[in-house]
């Protein structure tokens, strides 16, 4: 099954980094957060990407085409401008980058990729969050469902660490960033049928994937939530990404390769 990742936007709220590069290039041990999305998808079999480029996306083109000699010992003979390669860690990958516009909003952005897709079911996520899903009961549920999506729902992190008091205000405990905060949210990690196409309408450049699209899903009973109660990251700003770095480091829950 085919693999839609967007990885168009400008990531403003990690502008340290995206200045520089788009936000799906910014490093997590050594390698792109887009690199680790797409191992987690090849972990279960689904190595067929197609990539929703927008800001800088030419330095996403750049490092596909560019992976082979980038992971491969080599040897190069000048004088006869020839190489030899000795050994290499190419990825299994087929990724089909389409350059989606500047400014175009998200819905306008899958739109334009779905002639890439076909007429078959696909998945989608978003090119800054990893997570260990199982992409293999992900896939079960949506076919149980019938619906035209589902989402990968998770339950929403505080930011902030809470305050359990009594009545009189006396302080019984701190909980720092408690994990189950009661809210589900949109974790990414979609599955969509070809019907999709029937919702992203002539306006689509203009408007967001998570409005009117999913809304109109919602209103005609054709979204469904897969409810993933284990680990799941949104590379949103500085502070996510050193979290994500020190995770790499000791323990990367996403990783399953």
């Amino acid at each position: 099954m085919k693999v839609v990742i967007f990885a168009g936007g400008r990531g403003t709220r990690i502008s340290e980094e995206s200045a520089l590069r788009p936000k799906p290039m910014i490093e997590i041990g050594g390698k792109p957060i887009l690199w680790h999305i797409m191992k987690i998808y090849a972990a279960y079999g689904h190595t067929d990407f197609i990539v929703c480029l927008g800001y800088k996306g030419h330095m996403i083109k750049e490092y596909f085409v560019n992976y082979f000699l980038h992971n491969a010992d080599i040897t190069v003979d000048l004088s006869k401008n020839t190489y030899e390669v000795h050994r290499n860690s190419a990825e299994p990958f087929r990724i089909s980058l389409i350059d989606t516009g500047l400014d175009t909003m998200t819905a306008g952005r899958l739109k334009r990729v779905l002639p890439y897709v076909g007429n078959e079911p696909f998945m989608l996520t978003y090119g800054d969050g990893v997570s260990d899903v199982n992409i293999d009961e992900l896939l079960r549920f949506h076919r149980e469902s019938g619906k035209i999506c589902t989402m990968t729902a998770i339950q929403a992190t505080s930011r902030f660490g809470i305050i359990k008091m009594e009545d009189d205000g006396t302080i019984d405990s701190f909980e720092e960033k408690p994990e189950d905060s009661g809210t589900w949210i949109n974790g990414g990690f979609f599955v969509i049928d070809p019907r999709i196409a029937e919702y992203l309408h002539d306006d689509a450049d203009d408007i967001m994937w998570e409005r009117q699209p999913m809304n109109d899903l919602a209103r005609d009973k054709q979204i469904a939530a897969y409810k993933h109660h284990a680990f799941w990251k949104c590379m949103d700003t500085l502070r996510d990404k050193e979290e994500l770095e020190q995770m790499w480091q000791n323990e990367p829950l996403w990783k399953k390769w």
